[in-house]
């Protein structure tokens, strides 16, 4: 939650700001989860400010300084970043998609998780950068980036790119050439399945470790909270995450998970993943609960979703079928058309 006074500050005009925070130089603002959407935050001192999960929707922060600035899970669709300072920024998990950042400077920022559709980086500056489970497929300008010495490029990032990036970037990041030539037959090899996370009660234990260990039997990459939850996480930020991370959300409906404020959380973010245009949520059934209410998110589900029938998944030949149209609707699209 921002620190009001800080967001009262800012809303006053960068000049106000800047000049509050040359008197102030040792506080560390405070704007997590700020809507800034569209606001004037042009050539802003924003060095080491917290903006976790703000809203920046078009804004302008053209020549803003943002270094050591934590943008992690921030809203940056279509934000002007024209030559502003990230050095050492934290965008992890960050959401770039159509936003310009044509000169920025990018020196050791980490960029892992960002979501970069259509994100303009032309003549933008790296150096140390940390770039992981990204798809650069669609990221403008990445040949023209001026390299400063090596940065990280993670195999994720590759295959999430089916190798669709520019070996000018790739040399300037310090990939060796005989890697670039063995990175297309790899990425050549795309997955069979979407990748899931299984959110369910914890009542309904026993059918997620069946249908977890199924999964991963037949090579879909799966997960579920048990597993992959760390102790002492902060539960929205990791759900969010969490979704964002992996392509779809296998959702167990029961009459315990509907009732289940988790699951509620789960679902919220995976349908803010599906603006994307990309069907995330995958609905399953253990009963009839969600046939039965007419309110709330299972409504929706209920109206809008085919949800697989598991009702009878104790029973071999009933479970069997069902799982089966479960592996169909799994399948990822290049391989449904191959």
């Amino acid at each position: 939650m921002a620190n009001q006074e800080h967001l009262d500050i800012l809303r006053q005009g960068v000049e106000v700001w800047n000049r509050w925070r040359e008197e102030n130089p040792k506080i560390m603002p405070d704007l997590r989860g700020a809507n800034l959407d569209g606001a004037n935050l042009r050539s802003a001192y924003l060095h080491s400010t917290y903006l976790n999960s703000a809203r920046l929707r078009g804004a302008d922060l053209s020549g803003a300084n943002l270094s050591f600035a934590n943008l992690r899970l921030a809203g940056l669709h279509q934000t002007n970043l024209t030559h502003a300072n990230l050095t050492h920024a934290s965008l992890i998990d960050a959401s770039l998609i159509d936003a310009n950042l044509r000169g920025t400077f990018l020196r050791a920022a980490f960029l892992r998780g960002a979501i970069l559709k259509g994100t303009d980086l032309s003549n933008a500056v790296i150096v140390f950068t940390t770039f992981g489970d990204n798809d650069l497929s669609t990221v403008k300008g990445l040949d023209s980036v001026k390299h400063e010495g090596p940065s990280h490029v993670s195999i994720d990032t590759l295959y999430k790119s089916k190798g669709e990036i520019p070996e000018a970037f790739l040399r300037g990041c310090g990939v060796p050439d005989n890697f670039i030539e063995y990175m297309h037959s790899l990425t050549n090899q795309a997955f069979e399945y979407y990748s899931c996370f299984i959110s369910y009660s914890s009542k309904n234990h026993d059918f997620a470790e069946r249908i977890y260990a199924d999964l991963q039997n037949k090579g879909v990459r799966c997960w579920f909270a048990p597993e992959d939850m760390k102790i002492g996480d902060k539960i929205r930020t990791r759900i969010d995450e969490t979704i964002r991370k992996y392509d779809k959300l296998l959702l167990v409906l029961s009459e315990e998970s509907v009732a289940s404020q988790w699951v509620e959380a789960e679902v919220e973010a995976a349908i803010e993943k599906e603006e994307d245009g990309k069907t995330v949520l995958f609905p399953v059934r253990l009963d009839d609960a969600v046939m039965k209410l007419n309110t709330g998110w299972p409504a929706l589900i209920k109206r809008t979703r085919h949800i697989g029938d598991f009702t009878q998944w104790q029973t071999h030949s009933s479970y069997q079928k069902a799982f089966a149209r479960l592996m169909r609707d799994l399948k990822a699209e290049e391989s449904a058309e191959g």
